[in-house]
């Protein structure tokens, strides 16, 4: 199964790589050549305005810089959603409002347009197959996302937060422990 862009990736429980343990991924693109998204629950503490100034006041909560990914931490992407169309320069679209902002272009064009935005340095990325194989194993749960999911005022409970809506038996590993092996 390869997921489509706009879907969630949430890490299995057992899933034991510290670059992907309890995160929540947004696929940002999938095909036959591979696939590529970003960890939506790993803020950091450096706030956008020390790396990006122009884009700090237009942020999201916690308008910090969010670790995307293990791949290229030295460049940025930046998810948001639009508020008002037509889409201005500088803009890809995902699916339905959502897309990425093109960090070179200026703020100015984005202003009242955004509903929301959050920049992360790094992404996750996987070849061809790649992915499908880690879905089939069981090391990820696709899962549609939502708009509160992506722009969370609380990420560190995103894991939780969206196995908990799932039906069961997914809802149940919310209430699993960190270490799953305690269990």
């Amino acid at each position: 199964m390869q997921p489509i862009a706009g879907s969630l990736l949430i890490a299995s429980a057992t899933l034991a790589d510290p670059n992907f343990a309890r995160c929540v991924i947004l696929v940002v693109d999938s095909d036959a050549n591979g696939s590529l998204g970003l960890v939506l629950n790993r803020p950091t503490d450096t706030p956008v305005g020390e790396v990006l100034d122009q884009w700090q006041d237009m942020t999201t909560e916690p308008d910090v810089l969010f670790r995307g990914g293990p791949v290229e931490l030295n460049a940025a992407l930046a998810l948001g959603s639009l508020r008002a169309a037509p889409p201005p320069s500088g803009w890809q679209p995902l699916a339905g409002s959502l897309g990425l902002v093109d960090l070179d272009s200026s703020p100015d064009f984005f202003l009242g347009r955004l509903a929301a935005l959050r920049v992360y340095a790094g992404y996750t990325g996987w070849g061809a197959n790649q992915l499908a194989d880690e879905i089939e194993v069981g090391s990820w749960h696709v899962v549609p996302a939502t708009e509160t999911d992506l722009f969370s005022s609380a990420p560190d409970r995103l894991w939780g937060d969206v196995l908990r809506r799932q039906p069961p038996p997914l809802s149940m590993l919310a209430t699993l422990p960190a270490d799953a092996n305690l269990n």
